[in-house]
């Protein structure tokens, strides 16, 4: 269907454009009070029953009934800039994948599903990347039926912002009832912007990398007695490390497992009083990229430019083994440590969400 205002053709959109990104002005207000343009830039995700759906970047669903329509076009897929690396949707999600490995994980065509005991939505989600192979109905039964059996709630991260994600599979599914519960933005930049952070050498020359984890109550061999400093490649990150990550209590195998998981695996501490660290960070080198995750401070010791040194640590370390680019995740609601990244230079590439099953 095509519209015309005016007798000047002004709405270019049929249903044949679903699925395409789209730019829509309908005139919003009606009879209580004073008529509006609003403007929606998104993703054509449905055109049913005389109601378009439009999915922005945010993953947030529009709904725009087609009496309202005074113009809209389809506009191209992707700005044609972006600050940061080039990067495409694809390749951070697998690299993003591999730096957060799950306990056991079993193929649905292109989909994987993935479980780890429960231990964060990450290790506990499907990864659509392509077609599941079976009509999306039979997929999500499968998925809710695969997840059932390990006694854990079904959950899809899909993801929506650039070129290639997701907007028609998140309208699907809450078409479906399937549930967003949290946004996650993925963000990138140059690494070795990261490196050269005005941290302070003070508190740079204080951040301890170890290779592994470790067990559950190793410290480290090689950490100065006194201080806990150092810069070596002992026993592993042992329990102070574990004490003040807060995303598990007490950290089962499960947990160790994805934490060691990846390509070229570092853990950062900073000593902290008693066994517990002042500041903690995690990072995976895999190619060109390295991934930043586990970034934790003692709210003792916030505004002391321990994150920031923790990273710049890492991004020492990541650019000795060769890689170029960074990347991260961070809750959308985590205003702290946007504001951080923001200064740091990350610029946000795409988002993902988390849906539950009904």
């Amino acid at each position: 269907m095509e519209f015309t205002a005016g007798g000047r053709l002004r709405v270019r959109l049929t249903p044949a454009d679903v699925g395409k990104r789209v730019s829509v002005r309908q005139l919003t207000g009606g009879g209580t009070g004073a008529q509006k343009f609003t403007d929606t830039v998104g993703v054509l995700t449905s055109w049913d029953k005389g109601v378009l759906l439009i999915t922005r970047r945010t993953g947030e669903s529009v709904r725009v009934p087609e009496s309202a329509l005074v113009a809209g076009k389809v506009v191209p897929a992707a700005p044609a800039r972006r600050r940061g690396p080039a990067a495409d949707f694809q390749e951070l999600a697998r690299v993003g994948a591999r730096a957060w490995q799950p306990v056991e994980s079993e193929p649905l065509g292109e989909w994987l599903l993935r479980a780890a005991g429960g231990f964060t939505r990450r290790a506990n989600s499907v990864l659509p990347l392509g077609d599941p192979g079976t009509p999306l109905d039979e997929a999500l039964e499968r998925v809710r039926r695969w997840y059932g059996e390990r006694g854990l709630p079904a959950y899809i991260q899909a993801a929506t912002g650039a070129e290639g994600t997701q907007e028609t599979l998140c309208a699907e599914l809450e078409r479906r009832g399937w549930r967003r519960e949290t946004t996650t933005e993925v963000r990138i930049g140059a690494l070795a912007a990261i490196g050269d952070q005005d941290a302070g050498e003070a508190a740079v020359s204080r951040v301890r990398l170890d290779r592994s984890i470790g067990s559950i109550g190793s410290i480290g061999t090689d950490a100065d007695p006194d201080t806990g400093a150092g810069t070596g490649t002992g026993a592993g990150a042992g329990t102070g490390w574990l004490r003040r990550y807060q995303r598990s209590g007490v950290p089962g195998p499960h947990v160790l497992h994805v934490l060691a998981g990846g390509p070229s695996v570092w853990f950062a501490s900073v000593p902290g009083p008693g066994d517990v660290s002042a500041a903690i960070g995690r990072c995976v080198v895999d190619g060109r990229w390295a991934g930043f995750m586990a970034v934790e401070v003692d709210p003792a010791h916030r505004r002391e430019g321990l994150a920031t040194a923790v990273m710049t640590a890492l991004a020492r370390r990541a650019l000795e083994e060769g890689a170029s680019a960074a990347w991260l995740q961070v809750e959308s609601d985590n205003t702290g440590a946007r504001a951080l990244y923001d200064a740091m230079g990350f610029a946000v590439h795409h988002r993902y969400h988390y849906f539950r099953s009904p």
